[in-house]
């Protein structure tokens, strides 16, 4: 659940979220040996190729035509990235993408930006910029009237600002403009090989350093000390990444609390983190008792990995996302727990999408019936809470095949044991 950058509680079909930076944790001053000791992970990963992204402008622009959208509008953030590969930091001066169905990929870019612009820019030629007293929005608009659009259907990118989209309706005209998510999630949801190659790096990174880390947990140890310690594994790996770190009866808080924590013997500790690869991100929690758990604490826990269990037979090529939420529900309300996402149970959706983003198309919840696909990634995370005492959540995230699912980790295998 724990999205490195921003918690997004996403509608059941769709949605992108801008990632930001994980909470800072100060590096210790001295890092235990199984720190120390790692090396990075990072040597040989394959970044996305040029053709790679061509392709992906491809299938976006098949996908314009079957949904009747004549360009795409896009601003900084995930999908510029993914399409063109340029980063760029949004403010109050539009800078943005122009996806047309026909043509060529157009830009436009205030005019003392320029140069910087196309130092990054390497799709497409035609960047038009716009000095401080001039109208961006024209601008789009004689892009589309270039690409021979003048009455069409303009898609606009789910996460471009309101101020964007009202300036085009405004000083455009003969225009509709529409949700461009049948496009961007329509490319974005399915994962080529080399997307699935870099989120398994992200996982076995991830993996390391939690392995690195969680033997140096000690009685009196608070959240930032044990955080800073999972911070600097995955720096040692060559990743930047982080970890939400939740202690005692905090743990029934899916996201955690505001009150500082220091553990102790016997208390439940919840790590959810991960880290970026290219990009391409990781979302793995781990739950687990410092000293020896009680027979309550086991019995949940093994309850929670039977619900993960339950989600994980369902995903397959051709079933409902939905489907997966309910056979994850199922295990926990038999249970006595719940009904539906009534607490003592599991308040949140079974897992969400994941990719560029840590959290994105689609989700696994009641109600949404997309239909998993080859290439589709998801979250597998059916969290117990119970407050008062405590939660448990064990995240793993898997990748649809032809023949069913598969994790890009190995599953934790019991509470005290929590990598085999």
């Amino acid at each position: 659940m724990y999205n490195r950058r921003d918690f997004l509680l996403a509608s059941a079909g769709v949605a992108g979220v801008s990632l930001i930076p994980p909470p800072a944790f100060a590096e210790p001053a001295e890092l235990p040996e199984s720190i120390r000791s790692l090396v990075t992970m990072t040597g040989e990963v394959v970044p996305i190729s040029d053709d790679e992204r061509k392709a992906r402008v491809e299938k976006a622009r098949q996908l314009m035509t079957e949904n009747k959208i004549d360009a795409v509008v896009m601003e900084g953030g995930t999908s510029m990235r993914y399409f063109a590969d340029v980063r760029w930091g949004n403010s109050e001066r539009p800078f943005a993408l122009v996806i047309p169905a026909r043509g060529e990929l157009a830009w436009i870019c205030p005019a003392f930006e320029e140069e910087r612009a196309r130092e990054l820019i390497r799709s497409g030629t035609d960047v038009r910029t716009w000095e401080e007293d001039e109208s961006p929005y024209k601008l789009l608009g004689s892009i589309f009237k270039d690409r021979g659009v003048r009455f069409g259907r303009i898609g606009l990118e789910e996460r471009l600002r309101f101020f964007i989209a009202e300036g085009l309706r405004k000083d455009t005209s003969g225009l509709e403009f529409v949700d461009a998510v049948p496009v961007t999630a329509g490319c974005r949801m399915i994962k080529s090989p080399a997307e699935l190659a870099l989120m398994q790096k992200a996982n076995d990174i991830t993996i390391e350093a939690y392995k690195a880390s969680f033997g140096s947990l000690k009685d009196g140890m608070t959240q930032g000390e044990f955080g800073g310690l999972i911070s600097a594994a995955f720096r040692k790996l060559g990743a930047q990444g982080g970890a939400m770190v939740i202690f005692g009866e905090y743990t029934a808080f899916p996201h955690g609390s505001r009150v500082p924590q220091k553990v102790k013997e016997g208390d439940t500790v919840l790590v959810d983190g991960g880290c970026s690869v290219e990009g391409y991100s990781s979302d793995i929690t781990r739950t687990f008792v410092l000293g020896k758990p009680t027979p309550r604490q086991t019995e949940i826990w093994n309850l929670e990995r039977k619900a993960q269990d339950a989600a994980f037979a369902v995903a397959k090529p051709g079933v409902p996302c939905e489907n997966v939420d309910a056979a994850a529900r199922k295990v926990i309300t038999d249970a006595g727990f719940g009904p539906g996402y009534k607490l003592p149970g599991l308040p949140h959706r079974t897992g969400h999408g994941i990719g560029m983003d840590g959290h994105e198309w689609t989700n696994f919840v009641k109600g949404n019936k997309t239909l998993m696909r080859p290439g589709m990634c998801f979250s597998d995370e059916p969290t117990i809470c119970i407050y008062g005492e405590f939660g448990i959540r064990l995240e793993d995230c898997l990748y649809v095949t032809e023949n069913g699912a598969t994790m890009f980790t190995k599953q934790s295998p019991s509470i005290d044991q929590p990598f085999g």
